[in-house]
């Protein structure tokens, strides 16, 4: 998959303490993208927006454990 358009964002659910920190790209057509931020050069887990819309659903359906 060619991500050279991908616009990266931090999650919001990503600490601000530099520690577990995921980035996302959701503006490539057909897929949204997921990386870690402290290497943005290695691997990417990619999604079909359905599949994506389900997982940001049930994880937002978990119970905290912060």
């Amino acid at each position: 998959m060619d991500l050279t358009g991908a616009r990266w964002r931090k999650s919001t659910r990503s600490s601000g303490q530099g520690g577990a920190c995921v980035e996302v790209a959701d503006n490539l057509p057909g897929a949204v993208a997921v990386r870690d931020s402290k290497d943005p050069r290695g691997p990417v887990l990619t999604f079909g927006p359905d599949a994506w819309r389900a997982f940001v659903a049930a994880v937002a359906a978990a119970p905290s454990r912060g």
